[in-house]
């Protein structure tokens, strides 16, 4: 059985929930990624943090990226998978929510993320395209 934490690409990093948009934006620079997951105090996932987010929801709405924080940029409920869940739960997870993006979680904590990239690389053909059917054919731009 292909798991979670077979597919995923581990070393993902939180951005806190109080940390502002613009230390978001370089931590992604440095990572070379995306998106981030965020988390509260406890050090448990309270959100996604997406380039776009800060582009479409912060910089092109005329709102300083110095001045807003990863949590004020967080909604709706953040989803996750566990790293030892199969790997046909992860695609209905993000098929069944619209996602691009899945933390991987172990014992409460971050692990890891699936992305796109990461379906491609591991999954079949058929895996691949019933996914990014469901995905896409539904969503708007994300």
């Amino acid at each position: 059985m292909t798991t979670a934490g077979d597919i995923m690409h581990s070393g993902a990093q939180w951005i806190p929930a109080h940390e502002t948009l613009d230390r978001a934006a370089q931590l992604m620079r440095e990572l070379n990624v995306g998106s981030l997951p965020i988390s509260d105090e406890n050090d448990r996932l309270c959100g996604i943090l997406t380039d776009r987010d800060i582009v479409v929801g912060c910089v092109a709405v005329g709102h300083d990226p110095s001045r807003i924080t990863a949590a004020e940029m967080a909604n709706g409920t953040p989803r996750w998978i566990s790293s030892d869940a199969d790997v046909d739960d992860v695609l209905r997870e993000m098929k069944d929510h619209q996602i691009r993006r899945l933390p991987v979680i172990e014992n409460k904590r971050l692990v890891g993320m699936i992305s796109e990239a990461d379906l491609a690389r591991h999954l079949t053909d058929d895996q691949i395209a019933g996914w990014a059917e469901s995905v896409y054919a539904m969503s708007g731009p994300r």
